[in-house]
């Protein structure tokens, strides 16, 4: 199937579908437009770069909780998110110049899980065997994946302080995370495990 005749709606179906290509297809087809519209809002291009990528990681929250409801609307969705989340920086900046900049992945539901601080301890009452499972899915990752899900996640590094961290372009620390959000659905899939939180 040659993916970039194939409409944004029938994209959004096949990676619900299991196809992760068709994802990455979506996020080549949209890139430059809505970074564009970002970075007309920031004038910064690394920060555009990572509300772009945060963008897409509630794109993935979203289609892999089965929220997605624009039907044949996906551009508009993707760039109402993006605007929002230019608006989210712009009240954390003024009010809390100091913290990460975004906590646009905090709630996906995976990590809920896990928690941390005074949350992990209600999470290790009631779910402490499938938290266990999801840290030993997560061990299961490449090496590369693994490290940058735990800079995101737990050392709330931005994209562009990984890259440089880890020596690579702000494009490849997204790909590594969305392929590590990808590989850790499809383990808790293959080990019949639902970690959402309602």
């Amino acid at each position: 199937m040659l993916l970039h005749k194939v409409s944004d709606k029938d994209l959004v179906s096949s990676y619900i579908n299991g196809n992760p290509v068709a994802l990455d297809e979506l996020v080549n087809r949209h890139q430059s437009r809505v970074l564009a519209f970002i970075n007309s809002k920031v004038r910064n291009i690394q920060l555009a770069e990572d509300i772009f990528q945060d963008a897409f990681f509630k794109v993935i929250k979203s289609l892999n909780s089965g929220k997605y409801n624009e039907e044949g609307k996906f551009l508009p969705w993707l760039m109402r998110i993006s605007h929002n989340l230019v608006i989210d920086y712009f009240r954390q900046n003024k009010r809390m110049p100091k913290v990460a900049q975004s906590k646009s992945l905090e709630d996906f539901d995976i990590f809920d899980v896990i928690g941390n601080g005074e949350q992990s301890k209600e999470y290790d009452m009631m779910e402490d065997e499938q938290t266990q499972l999801l840290r030993r899915i997560i061990a299961e990752l490449p090496n590369e994946q693994r490290e940058v899900l735990i800079m995101r996640h737990y050392e709330d590094l931005s994209f562009k302080e990984i890259a440089e961290k880890t020596g690579v372009s702000i494009n490849t620390a997204l790909g590594r995370m969305r392929y590590a959000l990808i590989n850790i659905r499809k383990l808790l899939e293959d080990n019949n495990v639902d970690l959402t939180i309602n």
